[in-house]
């Protein structure tokens, strides 16, 4: 018995849409990054992500982390603060939301007392210093957010602290920024947006100095020495200050202006990284010159003499610096960046997630599974060659958590492909989407491109000192470069992908660099048609001379489509040596081992009136058309000789007995048609196999056509010796099939899908049944239909309801193993309809399964880039740099399983047998509570203790 299990989220791939917020916390090693959308992620080492939403459709602006604890705080552009917490539960830990707070007033103020602007999580873990709009600082016990009015910090009392002299008093405006001294956890440095700082003892509730800076200050930044602080500020200065003694002049104090006295960007945050020996790193972003540098996103690193502006490829969100490393982690609007600040050069380290899926546009998506492990280190070898700027010395840095989740069962490739022409191939085996190798097919063609661009070198004495970082690039050289159709034979290692302007490109895997000159087959879909005209694109022009291609998947054939329209089917044939191609106005057949065109079909017809009509109408019925189709064929047995103008004839007669016969009672309701559907030549599916169409006795390869005006063609091919293939003729049946086609499937005797090729070559599938009669499987956007054959007698079906508008837009074949049984499992056909709905239907006896709400209907474009695995997954594209993915099955399963342990830290806390963690100060528990369990030889008894006592700290939050 083979049971469903429906998991909507098992894991999200790519990077988060619109990061709001980023922070990190060194003692857990983990990283956090807050949305627009209100989700909160966690990411530590690869394989251990958490995810989280606020309820409140609000962005996160702040995140915190409580030090050297699993907590962390949140705050919304609402003003609203979130408590989470990373709980273990039964050997793993969860993110949960355990908290929610919003700062209240006095009766009567105004929003802009509590609105707040600075967070600072103290690290006592105990503490929240909140400054506001307003210029206060409330100060706030966690994880229970009760306020301690007694402890605030008002703007009047640090006003009336102010000296006299600070120009008159002046307005000190919100609280900008807010700081903790390093060496001494009482002293608190709080910076107000006129740029006035004042170093606040939070235990004597006094003022110790005051830097009067004049400039709107942006960021602070206390050493770890605790005897400087750094300021920076909007008209692009940075000051040093000396904490202790007397209050500072400003005038003792120079600011710098990094980038000269022309007016510059405002220096928006600033961080200075001690190193173990010689002088610190200091690292700012912004400060750039406005006339002629106001468009870049820099993060200026200077260290001893080297100076050098990283220019980022989309906005800054934030960054921070790790120690150990020393590593710089930089979060920008369209991916994640991580720099090497060890090794000389400052390269980058590959991440081994949060990768840019979409550092060109995703146009399409293919997933492969089970490759074998020969391809496999064949394409990682491929990949490693083009990741040599990467940093090869410092492992990736963020390392915290554990990944529990066992080795994945097989190798899964995801392939995407981009409007910038690229294939780009992913580890899908795990939580974690790989990135293995890109392969690029702009180099067959002539494009705007200069290969002599180098992004990452700046000009020789330069200033600012530029260096191009990152990988997101959405500008593509030509629209028309865009990848719209993908096929790959882990067998074989032959690839073949399609594109925007009719190109079908066949390639091949090779493990040496290969020059070599790709000839383009021209193919004329039209065949002749006369009175249209192709008012679209041009083809693109491609390259005469011999091109020099890497290792990896090189090109060896080229198919151009005229017209050059988009290519909407492809399937390739790895065992036949076949690729089929349909576009809007027809199909073809190309033999690319003889770099021939077998079969040219033009789809269109000019006396198709289906697109005047409106709504969709019925013919007599499916099974009839379908039947008359066949019994021409098998009444003509002819020589081969005149078999092709036999079957035209007949064909014509059959589509004008089409035309002329009555239409069928509407047996249901059926909707209009958009305009878009009116494209009735548009091929929607293609299909081999090899199955039994002229009788029942012989079985012979087969190429099926379905399109969307709802016509279904059959081809008989006959596969000669290779060296008399171009000779002999083609073997032609067409059926005719009034619904919109998307899905063909031939089932064996057994009603086992047909094995993909070379698949029982390689003792990886059982040979198809060819004893018992096989089965036509023609999936419609309505309806499911079975049909015998070669008699095509409709044998049963299965309708989608119209009454709520289902249609189907993606169907695949998957393996549904038993979570029971290791040896037992079924095939089924997996169906995603335009209501975001999945159903599991049945296969041979076509009864639906199962049906769960996976996708919002409002998602069109996520409905359309689904993509179904062969074991029962899928993914869909959540945003333009996410996948989501999901289960139907109880076997297959990829989501995190992950665990982070509870910090002790060494500085504060005493560990007992029972992590009981006293505060070095205080002898006194406020409140614990515990769960000893105790066994029995019957049964788990569990014992509540509770301890309390009186003291003025505050609730130590341990688990």
């Amino acid at each position: 018995i083979v049971q469903f299990n429906f998991r909507t989220i098992t894991v999200e791939h790519g990077f988060p849409h619109q990061p709001s917020a980023l922070s990190y916390s060194p003692t857990l090693q983990l990283l956090a990054i807050g949305t627009r959308s209100g989700a909160i992620k966690l990411y530590g080492a690869p394989g251990v992500e958490f995810m989280g939403l606020h309820d409140e459709n609000a962005a996160v602006t702040q995140v915190h982390f409580l030090p050297h604890q699993v907590e962390l705080v949140t705050l919304l552009d609402d003003n609203s603060l979130h408590m989470w917490t990373l709980r273990a539960h039964k050997g793993l830990s969860e993110l949960l939301e355990i908290g929610r707070f919003t700062l209240t007033g006095p009766p009567g103020a105004p929003p802009s007392v509590t609105r707040v602007t600075a967070v600072l999580a103290h690290s006592s873990g105990e503490l929240l210093l909140l400054g506001t709009e307003g210029g206060h600082v409330f100060i706030v016990e966690v994880p229970g957010f009760r306020e301690l009015e007694e402890r605030n910090i008002s703007l009047d009392q640090v006003a009336n602290s102010v000296p006299d002299d600070y120009i008159g008093r002046r307005n000190l405006e919100h609280v900008e920024a807010l700081q903790e001294n390093p060496v001494n956890p009482n002293q608190v440095v709080i910076g107000y947006g006129r740029g006035l700082m004042v170093i606040w003892d939070v235990e004597k509730q006094c003022a110790i100095q005051h830097i009067p800076a004049t400039q709107q200050l942006e960021s602070v930044w206390w050493t770890e020495d605790g005897s400087y602080i750094l300021s920076s500020h909007s008209d692009g200065s940075y000051c040093r200050w000396m904490v202790g003694g007397e209050d500072v002049n400003e005038e003792e104090e120079k600011s710098d202006i990094p980038y000269g006295h022309f007016p510059c960007k405002a220096i928006s945050k600033i961080v200075q990284l001690p190193t173990e020996e010689g002088p610190p790193f200091l690292l700012f972003s912004g400060g750039m010159p406005r006339a002629s540098y106001g468009d870049r996103h820099c993060i200026t690193v200077i260290h001893s003499k080297t100076h050098v502006a990283l220019d980022f490829t989309s906005r800054i969100i934030d960054f921070f610096a790790i120690r150990d490393g020393p590593a710089l982690v930089v979060l920008v609007e369209e991916e994640l960046v991580v720099i090497d600040l060890q090794t000389e050069g400052w390269p980058v380290i590959q991440t081994p997630y949060l990768v840019p899926l979409h550092s060109s546009a995703i146009t399409c998506s293919h997933h492969v599974s089970a490759i074998p492990l020969k391809l496999w280190e064949r394409v990682i070898a491929a990949g490693d060659l083009q990741k040599t700027h990467y940093s090869k010395k410092v492992p990736w840095p963020i390392t915290g958590g554990q990944n529990m989740a066992p080795d994945p069962p097989q190798r899964d490739l995801l392939l995407t492909g981009h409007e910038d022409g690229t294939v780009r191939f992913w580890d899908a085996s795990g939580v974690c989407l790989y990135p293995m190798y890109k392969l690029s097919t702009a180099g067959v063609f002539h494009t705007d491109a200069d290969p002599n661009d180098n992004m990452n070198q700046g000009t020789e004495g330069e200033w600012p000192p530029f260096r191009k970082v990152g990988c997101f690039d959405p500008y593509s050289d030509d629209p028309r470069l865009g990848i719209q159709k993908i096929h790959l034979c882990k067998y074989s290692g032959y690839l073949t992908v399609a594109g925007t302007a009719g190109q079908i490109l066949v390639l091949e895997l090779n493990d040496e660099a290969a020059e070599q000159t790709v000839e383009a087959k021209v193919v004329d879909l039209l065949q002749g048609q006369e009175g249209f005209r192709w008012k679209g694109h041009t083809r693109l022009d491609v390259r005469e001379e011999p091109v020099l291609f890497p290792p990896g998947f090189q090109p060896f054939s080229l198919v151009q489509c005229q017209p050059p329209a988009v290519v909407t089917a492809l399937t390739l044939h790895s065992e036949w040596k076949l690729v089929a191609f349909g576009t809007s106005h027809g199909f073809g057949l190309y033999d690319y081992q003889q770099k021939n065109t077998v079969l040219i079909k033009c789809t269109l017809n000019p006396s198709d009136q289906l697109a005047m009509e409106g709504p969709l109408s019925r013919v007599k019925s499916i099974k009839k058309s379908l039947r008359q189709s066949f019994r021409r064929i098998r009444r003509s047995r002819v020589s081969p000789a005149t078999l092709c103008s036999s079957l035209q004839e007949a064909n014509a007669r059959l589509e004008a007995e089409l035309a002329e016969m009555e239409l069928a009672p509407v047996q249901r309701k059926i909707e209009a048609r958009s305009s878009d559907d009116s494209f009735t030549g548009l091929v929607r599916t293609l299909y081999f196999a090899d199955s039994f169409l002229s009788d029942s006795s012989h079985n012979t390869p087969s190429l099926w056509a379905g399109t969307n005006g709802g016509c279904v063609f059959a081809y008989m091919l006959r596969l000669p010796p290779v060296e008399h293939r171009a000779d002999e003729p083609i073997t032609e049946i067409q059926l005719m099939h009034r619904a919109p086609v998307v899905g063909i499937v031939v089932l064996d005797g057994h009603g086992a899908p047909s094995p993909e090729p070379l698949e029982v070559a390689h003792d990886l599938a059982r040979s198809p049944d060819m004893q018992g009669s096989h089965h036509l499987l023609v999936i419609s956007e309505e309806q499911f239909k079975v049909f015998t054959l070669p008699k095509v007698s409709a044998k049963m079906k299965l309708k989608l309801t119209a009454t709520d508008g289902s249609r189907v837009r993606r169907v695949g074949v998957a393996w549904f193993g038993s979570s029971r049984s290791e040896d037992y499992g079924e095939s089924g056909l997996v169906v995603l309809t335009n209501q975001g709905d999945l159903h599991v239907v049945s296969l041979p006896t076509v009864k639906m399964q199962v049906q769960y709400p996976c996708i919002r209907r409002e998602d069109v474009s996520g409905i359309a880039s689904c993509v179904f695995t062969k074991h029962g997954q899928g993914f869909y594209l959540i945003s333009p740099s996410e996948f989501e993915r999901f289960s139907l099955s109880t076997r297959h399963v990829v989501e995190p399983r992950c665990l982070v342990e509870v910090p002790l830290h060494s500085g504060n806390h005493t560990p007992t047998s029972y992590f009981l963690l006293w505060q070095y100060h205080n002898f006194f528990l406020y409140s614990l509570v515990f769960s000893v369990p105790l066994e029995t030889p019957d049964k788990t008894v569990r014992m509540q203790v509770n301890v309390s006592g009186s003291s003025k700290s505050k609730k130590q939050h341990h688990t």
